[in-house]
C-alpha cells in the first residue's frame, strides 16, 4: 500500500522491504537525513567503517559469502570517489552490490558546491546502471529497481545518487512488487545449443568442464547440478580463481585451479583438450595466455548469462545465453535422455594422461632449516582449519595465489578474493562483511603485509563490533609479486619493491586491542596458528616468511598453457619482449 514519508524514511523503508539486515557506511553531510532514519528503526544493523573503500569491500565478503546483494552508505563527494574502487571490483567480479550515495541540493548541483562532485558521471563506467534521483515521489521505485539491476542477470554494482533535499522532502512510497523493470535477463538457455552440446559431450575424446564464478553467483543449486554432471559424465574439472568451491576440492575430477599461476594438470588439459565447456567464466587473460595458442585444437562451448562475455575474447563454437543453474538442469535432462552416453574408451585414455600430468605434483615443495616457507604455512593453516564452519578472504599478490594452490574449498561461497582487479586491501573489509554475515564461523583473511596495510584502519571496525576476523600475515617485507616479476623481467633490480619501515604487527594489534602472535620458526608454527584459532577475538597473526620465494607453478606471459614454469625453474630470460608487455 502506498504512503506518503520523507525520501530519508523511504530509504530505510525500501532497505527493509528487500530484506537487507545489514548496511556497510559512513556518515557525513550530505546522508544526515538517512543516518537520523537509521538511528530510529532496529530493523537494520548498520556497520561503521574506517574508510569508504572498506564499506563497499566489505559489502563485497557480504555478498559472496551469502548470496544476497551488499548494500553501502556514503556520503557525497570524497565519499562517493572513495567507494569507486570497490565498485570497480565488484563490477569486475560480478558482485551484487547497492550503494546508496547523498549528494548536494538538487538546485546546487553544477555549482562545485562543497563536497560535490558528479557521481553518476564518475562511476557510470564502473557500475552496471546508476541513478540520480531529483524528485522523492520517484525515489522509492529507484531503490526497487536498483535491487533488481544488481541481482538479476550477470550480478554487479549499483549505484543510487540522492541529493540532500529529496532526502527532507515527503513524497508517495511505493512497495517492493513483482518488478516490472524492462531488465529481464534471459535464464533459460536455447535447447537446440543445448542438445548440440550434448551430442558434442557425447563424442568427445578429451573433454573438460572449465568452470568459473557464474556458477557460484547462479546459487548453490548450480553448484549441485555441477557436481551431478561432473559425476555422471566422469569428465574432468577445473576452475578459475573465482569458480573454487563450486566443485569440491576433494572430488575425484578435480584438476585444480587453471590459469597463469594454475596447476600443471589444469593447464595441460585444457591446452590439449578436444572439448572445453565454459560454464560461467570469463577467458580473461590470467586464462588464456597467448590467444592463438590457447587450447587450439579444440571445440569450446560457453554457457553464461552475459551475452557480451560470448566470443569476447575467445571465438566459440556452442554459444548458450542463460543462467548456469537452468542450463544445467537442461543439460542433464537432455543427456539422460539421451541415454548417459559418453566416449567411454578415449575418455579413460584421457584420464590416463591426466593422472601422468597429476604425477608431477607441481605444488611439491621442501620446507628446510628454519624459515618458514609460504607454501608450508598456508598447508598447515589448511590442515588445521579445514574441518572448520571455514571462510577464507585474501588480500592481493603472491599469498592470493599461494592460498588459491594451497586451501581447499569443499562448497561454494566460502572463497572471497579479489580476481578482476586484483584489489590489494581487498581482503581484510571483506572478511569483516564476512564475519558479520557468519557471525559463528571461522574467517580469516589470508594476507601480505603489503596489502593488508592498504585498509589496515578496519581493524577499528573489528574491535568495535567484537569481529572475531584472523590475519593471517605472510610477511615478506617485499611486494612480493611485484619483486617476483621484476626477478623476471627486470634483471632483479628491484624497485621500490621492499616494504621499509614496516609496523610491529603484535603492538599495532595490541595498540587496537586485538591479540598479536608472531612466528618465524617453522617448528612454532602449528602452535602459533592453534593459539590464533583459539583466541575469541580479532588477531594480527605475523608470519615471517622466505622473502625471495617465487610463486610457482606459472605460465610465463606470452607463452602457450604447455609451456609452464614448474618449481624449480630458472627465471632468467624466460619471458620475451612480447610477454614483457602482458605482465
Amino acid at each position: 500500500m502506498s504512503r506518503q514519508m520523507t525520501g530519508a524514511k523511504m530509504i530505510v523503508q525500501a532497505l527493509i522491504d528487500q530484506g537487507v539486515d545489514t548496511v556497510f557506511g559512513y556518515p557525513g553531510g550530505a546522508v544526515l537525513p538517512i543516518y537520523d532514519e537509521v538511528f530510529q528503526q532496529n530493523s537494520i544493523k548498520h556497520v561503521l567503517v574506517r574508510h569508504e573503500q572498506g564499506a563497499v569491500h566489505a559489502a563485497e565478503g557480504y555478498a559472496r559469502s551469502t548470496g544476497k546483494p551488499g548494500v553501502v552508505l556514503v556520503t557525497s563527494g570524497p565519499g562517493a570517489t572513495n567507494a569507486v574502487t570497490g565498485l570497480t571490483d565488484a563490477l569486475l567480479d560480478s558482485i551484487p552490490i547497492v550503494v546508496l550515495t547523498g549528494q548536494v541540493p538538487t538546485f546546487m548541483i553544477g555549482s562545485d558546491a562543497f563536497q560535490e562532485a558528479d557521481t553518476v558521471g564518475i562511476t557510470r563506467p564502473c557500475t552496471k546502471h546508476n541513478w540520480l534521483v531529483k524528485e522523492t515521489d520517484k525515489l522509492s521505485g529507484v531503490l526497487h529497481e536498483a535491487f533488481h539491476v544488481a541481482t538479476s542477470g550477470r550480478p554487479g554494482p549499483v549505484l543510487v545518487d540522492i541529493p540532500k533535499d529529496v532526502q527532507f522532502a515527503t513524497g508517495i512510497y511505493t512497495p517492493k512488487k513483482p518488478s516490472t523493470s524492462h531488465y529481464q535477463p534471459r535464464v533459460k538457455g536455447d535447447l537446440e545449443e543445448i542438445t548440440e552440446l550434448v551430442a558434442a559431450m557425447e563424442k568427445a575424446k578429451r573433454p573438460v568442464f572449465y568452470t568459473g564464478g557464474g556458477v557460484i553467483n547462479s546459487g548453490p543449486g548450480a553448484s549441485q547440478l555441477l557436481r551431478e554432471l561432473v559425476e555422471a559424465t566422469g569428465f574432468p574439472i577445473t576452475s578459475t580463481l573465482m569458480g573454487l568451491g563450486a566443485y569440491p576440492a576433494s572430488g575425484e575430477k578435480w584438476l585444480g585451479m587453471l590459469g597463469m599461476h594454475g596447476l600443471y594438470q589444469a593447464n595441460m588439459a585444457m591446452h590439449d583438450c578436444d572439448l572445453m565447456i565454459n560454464i560461467g567464466a570469463r577467458f580473461d587473460d590470467r586464462i588464456t595466455g597467448t590467444i592463438p595458442d590457447f587450447s587450439p585444437k579444440s571445440k569450446k562451448a560457453h554457457i553464461d548469462i552475459d551475452p557480451s562475455s560470448i566470443n569476447k575474447v575467445i571465438r566459440i563454437d556452442i554459444p548458450i545465453v542463460g543462467d548456469v543453474g537452468h542450463v544445467l538442469e537442461d543439460l542433464l535432462k537432455i543427456w539422460k535422455s539421451r541415454g548417459r552416453k559418453t566416449n567411454g574408451l578415449e575418455l579413460a585414455k584421457w584420464w590416463t594422461k591426466i593422472d601422468e600430468w597429476r604425477s608431477i605434483d607441481c605444488l611439491k615443495f621442501k620446507q628446510t632449516g628454519k624459515v618458514i616457507k609460504p607454501q608450508y604455512a598456508l598447508s598447515r593453516l589448511e590442515a588445521l582449519t579445514k574441518d572448520h564452519d571455514r571462510y577464507i578472504c585474501t588480500e592481493v599478490g603472491q599469498h592470493q595465489m599461494w592460498a588459491a594452490q594451497y586451501l581447499g574449498f569443499e562448497d561454494p561461497n566460502r572463497w572471497m578474493t579479489s580476481g578482476g582487479l586484483g584489489t590489494m586491501g581487498y581482503g581484510f573489509p571483506a572478511s569483516i562483511g564476512v564475519q558479520m554475515a557468519h557471525p559463528d564461523a571461522l574467517v580469516v583473511n589470508v594476507a601480505g603485509e603489503a596489502s593488508w596495510l592498504m585498509n589496515m584502519q578496519e581493524m577499528g571496525t573489528a574491535m568495535q563490533y567484537n569481529l572475531p576476523v584472523k590475519q593471517f600475515i605472510l610477511n615478506n617485507e617485499r611486494l612480493g609479486m611485484v619483486r617476483q616479476w621484476q626477478e623476471l623481467l627486470h634483471g632483479e633490480r628491484y624497485s621500490q619493491s621492499w616494504s621499509e619501515a614496516l609496523p610491529d604487527f603484535v603492538k599495532l594489534a595490541e595498540a587496537f586491542g586485538a591479540k598479536g602472535i608472531l612466528c618465524s620458526d617453522p617448528d612454532d608454527l602449528d602452535d602459533a596458528i592453534m593459539e590464533m584459532l583459539n583466541y575469541d577475538g580479532p588477531v594480527i597473526f605475523d608470519c615471517l616468511v622466505e622473502k625471495h620465494e617465487n610463486c610457482f607453478p606459472m605460465i610465463p606471459s606470452g607463452k602457450a598453457h604447455n609451456e609452464m614454469l614448474l618449481g624449480e625453474a630458472d627465471t632468467q630470460g624466460v619471458i620475451d619482449a612480447k610477454g614483457s608487455v602482458l605482465v
